[in-house]
């Protein structure tokens, strides 16, 4: 049973990452980006030609982390440039990446058991996985939280302000997405690391587990105002994880995930539903009451 959790939380932690980088494009910047799905298995591509040709691990995952936010950049592109609806320009890249992933591996699957990866002897996995969580996390704390940060979050919220102050939204919406897509590759890169071996679909459904960890984190951790918006997608991360992990205990086998994972997101959402409603309930019914208040008074 220890196993279990250590195994939960390990798996979690590594894609809290790529949580983060859905978290950036659908929370901050209100971008459908399918084209994530093509990117963690980029990163993971990228990472296996790396290692054959003996590449340091840590050069991989910052290679990774390149190229995906090449991959990024792309999609933002076809939308701001060539004006393709951001849900379409996603799909096309998508598309892509499948063919250029299979031309970096060579072939479907590509194991590397005897490479050396991040995950050094002597040092459990789980370390590893949590220095590299941290940094990531900080980091982007810090950028969220600098001017640029603040373009980006209001670029999402409200395009008419950050246009009338001179800025070109379009670049923005470039680098939010190069940033998400940069963070989804180096998660695939350290999963692939993780599991010792890359596929080609690997990616299948990353981008519907992004968006049940942050679905599911903002339904258990949202009330926590101490806990920032990172902090809860990693959270709902692990959680998502926690759920498919006790789902495989039961009995069910690996297949079923996939409705699993849409079961889960239902259950999250109709919670979340239910909480949006009785917040406006419970406004409406302390402003009935001073409006009454305030006329007896009268």
């Amino acid at each position: 049973m220890i196993n279990f959790w250590i195994n939960t939380i390990e798996q979690g932690l590594i894609f809290s990452i790529m949580v983060l980088g859905v978290y950036i494009t659908y929370k901050i910047l209100d971008f459908p980006d399918l084209s994530v799905d093509g990117s963690f298995p980029l990163g993971a591509a990228v990472t296996a030609g790396c290692l054959i040709s003996g590449i340091n691990p840590y050069m991989a995952c910052v290679l990774s982390l390149i190229i995906g936010m090449m991959a990024g950049a792309i999609t933002g592109l076809l939308h701001v440039k060539l004006k393709i609806t951001n849900l379409l320009s996603g799909i096309l890249v998508m598309i892509g990446l499948y063919s250029i992933n299979l031309r970096i591996m060579g072939k479907a699957n590509v194991p590397f058991f005897n490479k050396n990866t991040i995950f050094i002897e002597g040092v459990h996995p789980l370390v590893v996985i949590t220095i590299f969580v941290l940094i990531v996390k900080i980091a982007l704390d810090l950028f969220l939280n600098s001017k640029l940060g603040f373009i980006l979050k209001a670029t999402g919220d409200n395009p008419q302000l950050v246009t009338s102050l001179g800025i070109d939204k379009g670049l923005i919406k470039i680098l939010g997405l190069s940033i998400a897509n940069g963070l989804v590759a180096l998660s695939g890169s350290m999963m692939a690391q993780y599991q010792r071996f890359s596929d080609v679909g690997m990616g299948t459904g990353i981008i519907v587990m992004g968006l049940a960890s942050i679905i599911i984190g903002e339904t258990m951790f949202k009330r926590i105002s101490a806990l920032k918006m990172t902090a809860i997608a990693i959270l709902g991360s692990i959680l998502y994880k926690t759920c498919t992990g006790f789902a495989l205990k039961l009995g069910f086998p690996p297949t079923d995930l996939k409705l699993i994972t849409s079961i889960i997101v239902v259950i999250a959402l109709s919670l979340n539903g239910r909480t949006f409603s009785s917040k406006v309930n419970k406004s409406l019914v302390a402003g009935g009451k001073a409006y009454v208040d305030n006329k007896k008074s009268a």
